[in-house]
Order: structure tokens, then sequence, then C-alpha cells
């Protein structure tokens, strides 16, 4: 590209011999002294190598000769000033190509390198000729780089050394050489044409800027050097970068034609830089919802906290993707779990607050709240050191008092739990490797529809999804594998958990985990647990199993169907009740337990796939269906399926309510269990009572409530055989366990009846 031609640019000084009006003695501003009538200048009209051409005699220690014209340079422009000088008499002077810069305003623009090389005459009668090359960009060659701050120059030479001697200076020319730096056929633009240093120090925001708005539809280059950038920077264009960049940490970089990860490490020349730069985009509003790790593995080497990564934000709602790669966790200090100890108070009036709290200032959000009388997965969702109190995402059982309280804060891949509220953020297709160094996600304290699909969780070290408030509203789990780092430990010994939920309406579907201490600790009620496969067993024999799904609240209107449940209980407590003995809310109920399989491998004949664990009085079942299921054992027997866990308290079997236990398949299991539950009595002998005993077949050690039915297979007769027509009337609830029921004859009768009998009213 020339200027000259291409814009119409005026660029060489007239000769010498029109006239020196417009050749200054100073630095070419209006107004400076020329050499027009000057004592120490003439016109030479025939000299043997120049033709028509200035003497000059050199009379002051830096004789200055500048054009007065106004030489325009224009960002991404370089020219290249000659001239031919020869030393005639005199003194031996040097000479040296030289300029001054000017701004748009008319003014001189200080700091800039205003002279060229500097080369001595040596002898009398021969032709020297210098060069100098000015531009906007620092370039190879370029001996003064001006940046884009001048927009016009006075160019021309000075002679410096002994005064005395008499020089002859053939016409100067000014040449534009930018096609030697920048050509049309180039499909990029280069920063430093538009002043960019790339030292580190100086800011070079303004010269990108200026080579986005220049490049209209060519891409733009960041050669190499590090370049510093002072503030948040918008670049339209596409960019290559060999250089890199250094920015302030809470600057965003917002690459707008190329926004993925592989650019951003490019551009930051460190993965975990670039990935931190890149997630701090996605909130930044762009014109992309999406950030593309383009399929690559990222060492990852601290948490990534996004409150910090975008401090400026406290709630977030638009929609926003993470997808495609694998985050991998490098072992480093950075992870390490913190764990403090506070003396603390908890009153059961402020269900959700700690108050009291010493140490607070060392308790962060989302520590792991433990201690006597409180609930699993109960974590800090708020501190405020002024007042030290807490807020907690659960209520404790165990009433109020003070207590020792520890509060342990686990490392995790991605937190949001600084933010205040994010709604519809997704993970899809992304595999986090943990490697027993971390835990792998933290929602934040509040939001809606938080969506990981089709993505890996390997090896975390403490949990896989933790919620510390409702920024688990809505949560989407589909298509995931949770495996844990505890595989090879005895269920008892593992301390991980793959996920809880404290809000509503979460839906894990077809997901699969892993050999975790606990799978899933729910609060709340709506979730739908589909097409999902977890296996909590070890390799000893007839060992004990623990719970896998645990409802952590009475009623929880949710639906557990189409799952493989693995060595592994479904226990439903209230443990997150603030009083939990039974007032007038809602017992335990609205659970549907449909079409699952559930299998056992060498599990101690105690173990049970469903626990009840009442943590207070009064409690009963009101809404309860296990319909279609597979109940299996593999290399043991176990008693039966259910029971209720008196660890706190035991069921009122005097208000059960619409619980259903059928079509349900066992292998393995030595009682069966039915309700209702529809039995064949045989009596042999004629009696006026007969005694039946359904408590085996009932779930939970329910009572013989009610009698559906009564028919008769055959003739019932007396003792002399003689058909008897009269039908018994019931009594229910009898024996000491109330677990019996008899059917009571006019007159001594035998023979064979079907009874269906029910420990729960029906609605």
């Amino acid at each position: 590209m020339n200027k000259a031609i291409t814009d119409g640019l005026m660029l060489t000084p007239p000769k010498f011999e029109r006239g020196l009006g417009v050749w200054s003695s100073e630095n070419g501003t209006t107004g400076s002294a020329t050499y027009l009538g000057a004592a120490n200048a003439a016109l030479v009209a025939a000299d043997a190598d120049f033709g028509s051409c200035l003497e000059l005699l050199k009379t002051a220690s830096t004789q200055k000769l500048r054009y007065m014209g106004q030489t325009p340079l224009q960002p991404g422009m370089y020219l290249r000033i000659t001239a031919r000088v020869k030393a005639v008499s005199g003194s031996l002077p040097s000479v040296r190509i030289a300029g001054y810069a000017m701004s748009g305003g008319n003014r001189h623009v200080e700091g800039l390198t205003e002279v060229g090389p500097t080369t001595a005459l040596t002898s009398y009668g021969s032709v020297v000729t210098v060069q100098a090359i000015v531009g906007t960009g620092a370039k190879g060659g370029v001996d003064m780089a001006w940046g884009t701050a001048p927009v016009y120059g006075f160019f021309g030479l000075d002679l410096i050394g002994a005064n005395g001697g008499v020089v002859r200076i053939d016409d100067i020319e000014i040449d534009d050489v930018t096609d030697a730096y920048l050509r049309d056929m180039m499909d990029w633009v280069d920063v430093r044409d538009y002043g960019a240093k790339g030292d580190g120090r100086t800011n070079d925001k303004a010269a990108f800027e200026a080579a986005d708005a220049a490049a209209n539809g060519r891409s733009i280059l960041v050669p190499a050097g590090s370049y510093y950038i002072g503030s948040a920077l918008t670049i339209r264009s596409p960019i290559r970068f060999v250089g890199t960049l250094k920015m302030p940490d809470a600057a965003r970089l917002i690459l707008m034609a190329q926004y993925d990860f592989p650019i951003y490490a490019a551009a930051f020349g460190d993965e975990m830089t670039g990935l931190k730069k890149a997630i701090q985009a996605l909130f930044g509003y762009t014109d992309h919802v999406s950030l593309d790790l383009k399929g690559r593995r990222i060492e990852v080497t601290e948490p990534l906290d996004i409150k910090a990564l975008a401090p400026d934000i406290s709630s977030f709602s638009n929609r926003r993707v993470l997808r495609n790669g694998a985050l991998n966790v490098v072992d480093g200090d950075a992870w390490a779990t913190t764990v403090v100890t506070s003396q603390a108070t908890y009153r059961t009036n402020a269900p959700y607050t700690l108050t009291g709290v010493a140490n607070i200032a060392n308790i962060a959000v989302g520590s792991l709240v433990t201690g006597t009388g409180v609930g699993r997965e109960i974590y800090v969702r708020a501190v405020d050191v002024a007042s030290r109190s807490l807020t907690l995402s659960q209520p404790f059982f165990g009433g109020s008092g003070t207590q020792v309280l520890t509060f342990t804060r686990f490392k995790y891949v991605l937190d949001f739990s600084g933010l205040a509220k994010l709604d519809r953020f997704n993970i899809d297709d992304v595999e986090i490797l943990c490697n027993g160094n971390a835990s792998c996600l933290m929602l934040p304290v509040t939001g809606e529809m938080f969506h990981i699909r089709d993505s890996y969780v390997n090896r975390p070290k403490n949990r896989g999804i933790t919620s510390i408030g409702r920024g688990c509203q809505d949560l989407l789990v589909d298509r995931c594998q949770f495996l844990s780092n505890e595989g090879s430990l005895a269920s008892t010994d593992r301390v991980s958990i793959a996920l809880n939920v404290n809000a509503n309406d979460a839906k894990i579907r077809e997901s699969r985990f892993v050999r975790f201490r606990h799978t899933m600790v729910l609060a709340g009620t709506g979730h739908l647990i589909v097409g999902s496969h977890w296996f909590q067993g070890d390799d000893s024999a007839l060992g004990p199993r623990l719970p896998g799904l645990i409802f952590c609240q009475p009623n929880v209107q949710s639906a557990v169907t189409g799952n493989y449940i693995d060595n592994a209980t479904i226990e439903w407590t209230n443990e997150y009740s603030v009083d939990p003995n039974f007032g007038s809310e809602y017992s335990f109920g609205a659970l549907t337990v449909t079409g699952n399989t559930f299998v056992c491998i060498r599990a101690a004949s105690w173990f049970t796939w469903f626990s009840v664990k009442p943590y207070g009085k009064g409690h009963f079942l009101h809404g309860l269906s296990v319909i279609g299921n597979v109940f299996r054992t593999i290399d043991c027997t176990i008693t039966r399926i259910e029971k209720v866990d008196t660890t706190y308290a035991t069921l009122d079997n005097g208000r059960m309510r619409n619980v259903v236990f059928e079509a349900n398949t066992f292998n393995g299991v030595n009682q069966l269990t039915v309700n209702p539950v529809s039995l064949q009595v045989d009596q042999a002998t004629a009696q006026t009572v007969w005694t039946i005993a359904p408590g085996d077949w009932l779930p939970f050690g329910g009572w013989a409530r009610n009698v559906e039915s009564i028919v008769a297979e055959g003739q019932i007769t007396n003792a002399s055989s003689k058909r008897v027509s009269t039908m018994p009337f019931v009594n229910v609830e009898m024996g000491t366990s109330r677990t019996n029921i008899q059917l009571n004859w006019p007159e001594a009768a035998k023979g064979r009846v079907h009874v269906k009998v029910r420990m729960d009213n029906p609605n």
C-alpha cells in the first residue's frame, strides 16, 4: 500500500531552487527562521554531482534543516527520508535525518525519537547518502517509531559536530515505504503499525483499538512481545496472537469474532489465565452465549471463583454455556480444605441463623456445618462479620442451644457461591477431572435452571455438586457420570457425596453415580429421579450398605422412576425440620417409587432398600406408592426390603394413609412386602374365631388396620360339614403387636377364604 498514490498525499518537499523560504533553520513550525536570505546558505546552480543544490555553512552545534510543509503520517504508514550530502571545505561534520512530530492540535508530541542514525563525513567531495524511516510501529528498520499520536511532521536533516564546515545537500526526498511493512495482499493489520510497543509496560490499548478500527474485514496480528492493556478491551475483528497480553485481573478482554478457549489461551500465553479471562468475558454481555473449549484439556491449578473473575456482577440471568472440553485439576496448596471450629448459638425461633459466632471472620461462605443436632449437607449461605451471625442453608433439628460447631470449606473447580443469583447456566459435554484433589461444582446462592448434561465428574475429593442455598431450583442433571475417588474403600469409610439439593423441582435423569458415600441428599419437593444408576457397594463380604438417595423433608411430592439402585438405600427423613416432632405440617408422603431395579450384592441380611427415619415423634405415612419394582439379591439373602429406622422415633401406625406396595418382584428376599396384601387362609378344623397374621407382609411394621374383602373359595362348612352361609365379622389390630385380624363366624366353621388386608386407610 502506498499512501502517496492511493490517497494522493504530497510527500517529497520542493526542490531547493524553488526558494529557501520554506526551509527552516529551526524545527519547521510556522514562524520559525528560514534560510531565505541567510548568510550561511546559498543555492548552487550546477554542482558536478547534484546539479542544483543547497550549500550550507555549519554555524550552530546542531545545524537544523527542516521542510516547513506538513508531511502527513497516518496510522500504519511508513516514510523513508533520504538526503545526499558531501563536504566541500572546512571541518568535517556528521549528518543525520531528523524530524519534528506534531499532533492534530498542532502541538509538538513529546517523548519520541526524532533523529535517525548519524553518519560522519570523512572526506571532501565524497557523496554520502543518509536515510531514516519514520512510522507508527516499532518494526525492524524503523528509526523513528512515533505511534499514532502524531499526524504530521517537519522533516529534514541535522549537521552536528564541529562548526565551520561547508557542505552541499541534494534535494531531500520522502518516499512512502508502507508497502514494505504492510501490503494490501496481506489479510491482517499489525498492532505495531498503530503504535503498540509490546514492552509489557506501555498501555497499548489505544493501538489495539486503532488496529481494530482499521482492519475493515481483515484480521489483526499481535507480533512477538508482551502487550500491556490497562483496562477492558473489545476487539471486533479476528485476531492472531504471536505475542501475549497482560491485563489487570478485573479488566475484560472481549474477542467478538473469535470467542473460544484456544484464542484466549494464546492471548495470555497461559491456559489458566486464558480460561479465567474467557469465563470472565462469558459474563460480559458479549455477542456469544457459549464458551467452546474446542475439545481442549485444560490444566486447572486453582479454583475458578466466578465472582472474583467478574467482581462487578452479583446477579446474572442470561443463558450461558460452558462446553466441549476437559478441566484437569493439578494438585497444589490452592485446593487445601479449610476447617474452622467455632462456638455458636442456635435458636429455633430463627431457624436459618447462627448468632454469637466466635472466629467468624475465618468462616467462609459455602462451609459445611457439622455438629450435634445438625443434619447432613447444611452449609453457610451468608456471613455477617459485624453482627457475628451466619445464615444457614437449612435448619438444625437438634433444638436451641450453644455448642462448638465445625465449619469445613471444600475447594471447587467451578465456584459460583459468590454470586447472589445465577440463572440458566449450562455445562455441556465437559469432563471435570478432579483427580481426588478438588470438589467439582458449587452452585450460586440462588438461581434457576442450572443444567449439566453429557458431562463427566471424575473423582471429586469431597463433593460433586453442592448447593449452599436455592441456586439449585430446577437443577437439571442429564446423561452425566459421577465417578467417586473412593471406589476402593468400604462404603462406611467414604466421605464424598455426589450432589445435594435444597430447592424444588430437580431433574436427575439418565445419569450414573459410582461408589460415593451418599449419591443424592435432597430437600425441597417436585423432584424427578428418572432412568439413573447409582451403586454404592464395596468389596467386603456381607458388609453394611449406606443410603444412596436421601430425602430430608417429610412431604416430597417426588417420583423415583426407572432407576437402577445398586447396594444403596432410599432413606426418607425429616432432619431439616426445626421441630422434628409432628405438628400441623404434612407428614411423610407424596412419594412414588415405580419401575426401578433394586440390587444388592453380598449385603448383610438386615440390609433394606427403603428406610423411613423420623427425627421426631408422631409422624406417619400418607401417600407412598412402591409399584412395579424388581428387588434382587446376589450372593446374599436379606430379610425384607423396607424398615423404620427408630434411632430417634418410630412412626404412628394408627395414622397411616394411602400406602401402596404392589406388583413388585422379589428375588432373594425372605419376606415379601405387600400392601394391601391378599392372603389365602385355610382353616382345617371348625372354629368360631379364625386368627389371621398378615403382619409380616405389611410394610414398616404396620398394623392390620383394614380388611378390604373376604372371599370364600368353595363352601364354608361347620363341624358336621354342612354349609355355613352367614358371613363373618372382622376384628382388626388384634394381638399385642396389633398386626393380626380375626374372622368371627356365627358358628364354628372351617374352609378356605381369601382376605385382603391393609396397614393403612386408603384415603
